[in-house]
């Protein structure tokens, strides 16, 4: 482990922060017909960067609490229900009387490359400064403080800050093309940013190309320059590059075929969270974080429900 990859209590829970939701996603059979009805095999789960983050490290045995806001509905409800089942933390949680739970909708094509999405996260607004200022304590408790770009401007800010007061560290990840401009005035505050190549260009200013890991990689460096200690890219089907100010590199993917887009880079994330909260050197941590992401492409739902850490190294990239 070097410096930029210490964190300073790893036995405390990790406090994540963001959005959760359901997931309906529709995987084409063929070709997508616009202005018409297409053949489509279509499944429903829970999902959300926070919820799938906070999901895949409590599966792994990580303590983990979820400060995020469901809908005062039969999802939310549900949700809640199976995120608890499943190890996670939900004491912190708001339920927001007569609003949805958030949903996301996506569709993909017939290999499993999405296509287009849609969401809806306006319940993730519920989670204000002064809400996140009332759960200081849970921030004092933490190893470490994840947050997704779903938050809003102000709660982002308030969240960062709080983590900063509580000597927390902090991951980001810019969740989209969309919103990955919140997190840019904060990446010298950040111990870990993992955007992938889109969110990455929107980031550095400058275009990457994910089949030129040598571009990818000076998108790393880039933001390791703008203050991020860690910076990890994902390249889609290319891999994955990182970097520190003291070392970089890149990680190919593993072939496999893509049965469910949705949740791989949460996982990934996840994984590579849990590999340095237990002192698991950066470049295997991201080679774990590799076989979680794939090992989650491969079932069709945003969490594999049977991860260990005994399945990640059984498909861990050598």
């Amino acid at each position: 482990m070097t410096d930029e990859t210490m964190i300073p209590n790893p036995e405390a829970p990790v406090l994540v922060i963001g959005a959760a939701g359901v997931d309906i996603v529709g995987r084409l059979r063929g070709e997508l017909n616009l202005g018409t009805s297409n053949p489509a095999q279509i499944r429903s789960s829970f999902g959300g960067v926070a919820r799938n983050v906070a999901e895949n490290l409590a599966r792994l045995g990580q303590p983990v609490m979820l400060l995020t806001a469901i809908g005062d509905d039969a999802a939310g409800e549900r949700l809640a229900r199976q995120t608890m089942e499943a190890g996670v933390d939900m004491s912190a949680a708001l339920r927001v009387p007569h609003t949805p739970t958030n949903t996301y909708l996506a569709i993909v094509n017939a290999k499993g490359k999405l296509q287009v999405a849609l969401d809806d996260m306006r319940t993730t607004n519920a989670i204000s400064p002064e809400y996140l200022e009332q759960k200081a304590d849970c921030f004092k408790n933490a190893s470490l403080v994840f947050v997704d770009a779903n938050l809003s401007r102000e709660a982002l800010s308030k969240a960062i800050s709080l983590a900063r007061r509580a000597k927390a560290p902090v991951c980001a990840d810019p969740t989209s093309v969309s919103l990955a401009k919140r997190i840019k005035p904060h990446l010298a505050k950040l111990f870990l940013v993992t955007p992938n190549y889109s969110e990455a260009s929107v980031l550095c200013e400058r275009a990457v190309d994910p089949s030129r890991p040598e571009d990818a990689l000076d998108s790393a460096k880039c933001l390791v320059s703008q203050g991020a200690r860690v910076a990890i890219v994902a390249l889609a089907e290319y891999g994955v590059c990182y970097a520190t100010s003291q070392t970089s590199g890149f990680v190919p993917a593993l072939r496999t075929e893509v049965v469910d887009p949705t949740g791989g880079g949460d996982a990934m994330t996840a994984a590579v969270l849990f590999a340095l909260l237990n002192n698991i050197p950066l470049d295997d941590a991201v080679r774990l974080g590799v076989s979680a992401a794939t090992l989650t492409l491969r079932y069709p739902g945003a969490v594999v429900p049977d991860l260990s850490l005994e399945r990640l190294y059984d498909a861990l990239v050598i």
